[in-house]
């Protein structure tokens, strides 16, 4: 279930590709073209391995692959570009729409489906007509009777890419098939394939392979796509921090259903090009420093409200706001070189400069300075109050930063131990202590990397950010109801004993994506959202009915065990009370009642007195209550709203 963060200055340099949103992020425009291999063996249904799978070719798993990624970029990156090539094809279309064709070019057996462009809804619906419409699809896949050149297909490629996004940051190209060695007794063919994605990488397009397993067969990459896709080096900022060399799609030799699946979790995990937050030494001492890149790996998903959708035309539009700053007292319009920001001090208003502000918030470059390491066993739980930060060696600043940074986080791994750093993010940022952790690999059941290895920087909470444990006073239960709950606790238990929250996506969430996936494209509004965290209740019952009803005749049995047979006495003669004191007992009650009626009167000079101080949040809300009904102001609202209001009275006072 994916806070706001700005980034550093510098950490991006912007073109025209370039935009910074509202919440400070600096957002890089993506473009990718899915490059899908439509080959006999593509086309052919893989059989089923389960009742409930359905047969399903990898060409048509791809082309629905396809789909759900650009009606997820469509609403979540609606300035992204996304196309669909298909290669090996008996028909041939290569054309730009305004020209009908793109120089004169022809690309034999490589179908353009949908131009590389910001897709809108007819491009979405065109393709799941074709990935759910078996008529449509007959006429458009169908495999060439002639052997495809892959030299051809990579140089059409070239040509989107140039003519369509040249000056994108980010440019990709998607390619599956189930051919590991498409030229194999053609050295020549081989060879200009290899000078092909030279020409692409030279342009700064990054070539992601995803092969699929037939079922006789596994793929086999070094036969010819080790020499089409480039490893990428250390600093490069695209890949190499999160994709692991040799990394395997799955196999995709099942059903249709988990064909789908595996390749979506594949292609989402290398979908969203990583942007770095921060590029900032670490610094072991001051004549030692690395370079390093920060990433957010792990952030909230919430609804997106970056802009208005107008539905009064004839198709739902994205309105253009302004923003317009207006005076209370006159309601005229306010310029920005007028407005001046202060705070308040001892009820005055004390206004600064912008350059005095900046020397406020100036605590030093940005920095992850290591001050000393500590046992890993030292650091609790309770500590982990804020996300953290991913960090990667970088070449671009200090040459050897990835040996160094190597050898950092194999030490902390081997030797259990944890780094202690002051952690300055970017400029104008509050430094903090944070905790420098090393993180291994980790892969899903798909066999795709999902967390990469590298170095986690945790910021440590102040002494103020921790709140105390309630006291409380815990009652065993007896053994026999705990091994009842748990023989309930295991028959209640997950697959494999894991908890997969990717499994279960927030329901509000999914909700707002599937209201503005219907305006974008032109469907009915849905009735009713679909939510996978409701608990299965028959499924509960069928498990662990019969255990929860044993329980319940068990807690009973104990119930009845400890309470009955105990004599019926009073709280005070369990504790040796006379029977002729509860009279006695009663005046110090009375007591703090006068006590407290004394105080009444002098709410208003205890008022006067925590104002005085500045420590109006100490007094209860029956006196804050009291007090604001003394002077006929209002008591609705929280115990801030009536601070609030005492102190705007007494600065009208003063």
């Amino acid at each position: 279930m994916a806070d706001s963060y700005p980034p550093a200055e510098d950490d991006i340099y912007q073109e025209e590709d370039e935009e910074v949103d509202d919440s400070g992020y600096k957002s890089v425009k993506d473009a990718i073209l899915f490059a899908i291999d439509i080959s006999d063996s593509m086309l052919m249904d893989r059989p089923s391995e389960s009742n409930k799978g359905q047969p399903q070719s990898p060409a048509k798993a791809a082309i629905k692959c396809a789909y759900h990624l650009m009606q997820q970029r469509i609403i979540s990156n609606p300035k992204d570009m996304m196309g669909v090539l298909f290669y090996g094809t008996e028909a041939s279309r290569f054309y730009d729409e305004d020209e009908n064709s793109c120089g004169g070019l022809s690309y034999p057996h490589c179908y353009l489906f949908t131009d590389l462009e910001v897709p809108d809804a007819n491009d979405v619906k065109s393709l799941r007509a074709l990935a759910e419409d078996d008529d449509e699809a007959e006429q458009i896949l169908v495999s060439s009777k002639e052997r495809v050149s892959m030299a051809n297909v990579l140089f059409c490629a070239n040509q989107i890419f140039t003519s369509k996004a040249s000056n994108f940051l980010s440019r990709r190209l998607f390619i599956i098939t189930d051919s590991d060695n498409p030229h194999a007794d053609d050295r020549t063919m081989r060879s200009a394939a290899t000078v092909r994605a030279k020409d692409l990488y030279d342009l700064g397009v990054i070539i992601e392979l995803f092969p699929i397993s037939r079922p006789d067969h596994e793929f086999d990459r070094s036969k010819f796509y080790d020499d089409i896709i480039y490893k990428t080096a250390p600093g490069d900022p695209e890949a190499s921090a999160f994709t692991a060399a040799g990394t395997q799609v799955p196999n995709a030799s099942g059903d249709g259903i988990s064909l789908l699946n595996s390749l979506l979790s594949s292609v989402n995990s290398r979908s969203v090009p990583r942007r770095a937050l921060f590029k900032i030494p670490l610094e072991f001492s001051p004549d030692f420093k690395i370079s390093v890149t920060g990433y957010l790996i792990f952030k909230r998903q919430e609804p997106s409200r970056s802009c208005y959708v107008w539905l009064g035309g004839e198709k739902p539009e994205l309105a253009k706001g302004t923003t317009t700053h207006v005076a209370d007292d006159t309601a005229r319009t306010v310029e920005k070189g007028e407005i001046r920001k202060a705070y308040k001090f001892g009820g005055e208003q004390i206004s600064f400069t912008a350059e005095e502000q900046a020397k406020l918030r100036n605590f030093g470059d940005p920095v992850i300075r290591i001050i000393g390491f500590k046992p890993r066993s030292s650091l609790p739980i309770w500590a982990s109050i804020k996300h953290p930060t991913f960090i990667y060696p970088s070449e671009d600043e200090f040459v050897g930063s990835t040996r160094v940074f190597s050898a950092l986080h194999q030490k902390l791994l081997k030797d259990e131990k944890i780094g202690i750093v002051w952690f300055i993010a970017r400029k104008n940022a509050t430094p903090v202590l944070a905790a420098m952790l090393a993180g291994e690999e980790k892969l899903d059941d798909n066999g795709v990397q999902f967390l990469p290895p590298g170095l986690w920087i945790l910021p440590l909470p102040f002494a103020d950010d921790i709140r105390q444990n309630p006291e409380t006073n815990l009652v065993v239960a007896p053994e026999p109801l705990i091994d009842h709950m748990r023989t309930i606790v295991q028959q209640l238990q997950l697959p494999k004993a894991q908890y997969d929250p990717r499994k279960y996506p927030n329901p509000a969430l999914q909700w707002h994506y599937r209201i503005l996936q219907a305006l974008a494209l032109d469907e009915e509004l849905p009735e009713q959202a679909e939510d996978k965290t409701i608990p299965r209740y028959k499924q509960i019952d069928k498990r662990a009915g019969d255990y929860v009803l044993e329980w319940g005749e068990e807690l009973e049995k104990q119930h009845q065990k400890m309470y009955t047979g105990q004599p019926k006495t009073s709280t005070l003669a369990k504790r040796g009370k006379p029977e002729h004191e509860p009279a006695a007992e009663e005046k110090p009650v009375k007591k703090v009642k006068t006590e407290s009626a004394s105080n009444g009167r002098n709410a208003a000079d205890e008022v006067q007195s925590h104002y005085n101080s500045g420590s109006l949040s100490k007094l209860t809300v029956a006196v804050l209550k009291e007090y604001l009904t003394k002077k006929k102001m209002s008591v609705m609202g929280k115990k801030a709203d009536l601070i609030e209001r005492v102190e705007k009275y007494f600065d009208r006072k003063g």
